[in-house]
Parts: structure tokens; sequence; C-alpha cells
């Protein structure tokens, strides 16, 4: 039986990158709940004190787009220009036309609005149906948030990442060899106090006491110091925590990212399906784990190709599975919005700790194949 590590990684909301999704979600949401038919693909970019926003909007909603970045920015607690980003001071700029023609051509028949490559995963490692690796990191970062905005540990703020490394024995998780915490802190704050209530009020409160060993190694913030953070410590863009939204590294990933866009697009809504496909075959007892990947091509509404892996954990052929799948689900971009009701305006529930493994998300449903 073969043993081996696997890593994964978390952000919290205040990473540079995640206020940049947030900012993106938020603004198709508020489309959504005016205009369900809206196409919406809008990027945003953080730097020093600065946010930039930028894409394609067609709608008939009336937004105010600055004004949703500012309450997101507040919300998540940027309100100290000389360590992060102040809500109330901070330069946004707003560059935003409507959709291509080109584009529209082909999303206005049913088709999809791009072309490209997408999968889903699911194993049985946790009840979630999520790696253990990333359900622990995400667990954690979630944590590391709350702890802060509940003032249980007063001196953070929002910037902060997790890491862990789970030793496997065959395909079982056995034990965690490594938990790394990178939180952003006031600047009078003893490092050892805050390496004691990282300990404490966020590892101890989360991490099961039998995936700890006397083996295992503890890092927290090992720079020593972390005072300057968000936009002002690292430049932050829509769409590049791509592997943290997904499965950590274990699964396979198609390359597109989901905040900021409408179901029309592929990159998420096909995506989010097989996502639920996987999870379902799993949860039915077909596999063990699965990978399924789906192709599609701009303006065409089906898909290309479908390729299920199972790693020799299912009885069933791959063949087979396919065909089930096929049978089953209707894989157009419209059968999927409809089936999951992705014209609904839910998306900013997506954005921070993944979006997997979420039971009040409508793709994590478990339903009977």
């Amino acid at each position: 039986m073969k043993n081996y590590f696997f890593t994964s990684e978390s952000v919290t909301e205040g990473h540079p990158d995640k206020l940049c999704d947030y900012i993106s979600d938020t603004i198709l949401d508020e489309c959504l709940k005016q205009d369900k038919d809206s196409r919406v693909a809008v990027e945003t970019f953080a730097s020093n004190n600065l946010i930039t926003i930028a894409g394609q909007i067609t709608t008939n909603a009336t937004i105010n787009v600055e004004q949703i970045a500012r309450d997101r920015i507040k919300e998540i607690g940027f309100d100290n220009s000389k360590t992060d980003m102040d809500y109330r001071t901070c330069k946004i700029n707003v560059d935003i036309t409507k959709q291509s023609p080109d584009i529209a051509l082909g999303v206005d028949t049913g088709g999809a609005g791009d072309q490209g490559i997408m999968f889903g995963y699911a194993s049985d490692e946790t009840e979630e149906y999520m790696p253990y690796a990333i359900w622990a990191a995400h667990k954690l970062a979630r944590k590391l948030t709350l702890v802060r905005k509940t003032g249980e540990i007063p001196y953070l703020r929002p910037d902060g990442k997790t890491q862990v490394t789970v030793e496997y024995e065959g395909d079982i998780p056995k034990r965690i060899e490594t938990i790394l915490i990178s939180t952003q802190h006031l600047a009078d704050v003893d490092i050892k106090t805050l390496k004691e209530d990282i300990t404490q009020k966020v590892i101890k409160e989360v991490i099961p006491e039998k995936m700890i060993d006397e083996n295992t190694k503890i890092y927290i913030n090992p720079t020593g110091r972390f005072v300057i953070g968000g936009p002002l410590g690292d430049t932050g863009l829509t769409g590049r925590k791509i592997i943290v939204d997904t499965y950590g590294g274990y699964a396979k990933h198609g390359g597109g990212a989901f905040s900021g866009k409408d179901a029309s697009k592929v990159d998420r809504s096909a995506t989010y399906m097989l996502r639920h496909i996987a999870k379902n075959l799993v949860a039915n007892g077909y596999a063990k784990k699965c990978e399924i990947q789906i192709s599609y091509a701009i303006g065409m509404q089906q898909p290309l190709s479908i390729c299920v892996n199972t790693f020799g954990t299912s009885s069933k052929s791959e063949e087979e599975l396919v065909e089930l799948i096929k049978e089953k689900f209707d894989l157009t971009p419209n059968g999927i919005i409809d089936y999951l009701g992705l014209k609904e305006p839910i998306y900013c529930k997506t954005t921070n700790y993944g979006h997997f493994g979420k039971s009040d998300l409508p793709w994590e449903k478990i339903i009977k194949i």
C-alpha cells in the first residue's frame, strides 16, 4: 500500500485575489436580482489603494458599481490605508462595456459562451465528498476569518492563507503532516501570543485531534511578521485562485475561472454541473472517487466530448458511466442553467472557501441515480 503526501491551500476573504472575486461576484448577483437574463463578465484588479473594475455587462439592471465595491471592501474589513486598504478613501476606476455581439450570436441561440474544457471531481474522503487537504485548508481559513470578525482574536487583519499537508495510506487520509497559517495582524502584537492564539482558537477548534500527532509540524507566520497585507502587500485579480476554488490541486482543472461570470459561460456552469454529477456517482455507490471532463465549442449546444475516470474504484466501465450521464443529465448550457437554477443571485455564496462542498449550493444536492 502506497504512502504519499499531498498539500492544498486556501485563503481568507481578505486575500487580495479574493477581494477581487467578491466584488466581481457581487456585481453579478446585483444584476441577476433585477434581470435574470443578465450577461456578465467582470474582472476586478486591486493594487495599493486602487480598485479597477472592467469587463462586459449586458443587462436591464441599474447598479452602482463603485458603491458595490466600497461596500464589499468595508464588509471584508479593509479600513486602514497604512496596512491594507481603506474603503472610504480608495480610488475606484470603472470601465465596463456591453457583451460582444459576436459572443452574443452564439449564446442567444442557447450555445456555449466559449470553447473550453471543464472538470468535475468527488471522492468519499470526507462527508462533503471533497479531498481531505482542501477540506481542512478551507475550514482553517474560514475559522481564521471568524475569530477576527467576532473579536475573539481582536488584533487580526483581513488577509490570510492556510496550507495543509496530508499523509495518505493508499487512498485513505491517515494523518496531517504539516499545518501552515500566515495571518495579517496589527503591528504591536507579540508573535508568541499570536502563535498561541492561532493554535488554540483556530487549529485545535477545526482539525480533528486524531489527525494530529507528535510529528505534525505547525508553522504560524514563519517570517515572524505580517502587518502589510491586502492590496497594499500584493496585487489582487479576479480568477487567480482557481485551484483554491476547486479541489486544491487534487483533480485536474480546465483553466477557466469562475467569479464575475454569468452561467452562460460554461467555464462556470459546466464545472458546477460536473461536480454535481461526480458527487452523485460517488454518493450513489458507483465509485469511491470520480473525475469527469467535458468540452464545448462556442455557440454549440451539445458538448463535444465526455470522459469519466473512476481510478479503478467502480464496478461499471467508464463507457457505461458516460452513457448513464448522457441519459440522466441535460448537458446543454440552457439545460444546466435550468437544472441548477443558475439565473438566481447565488454567486456571492461561492466566492470564499471553495465553490464545492457547501451544502446550500444547488450543485451539491444529492439525488438518486
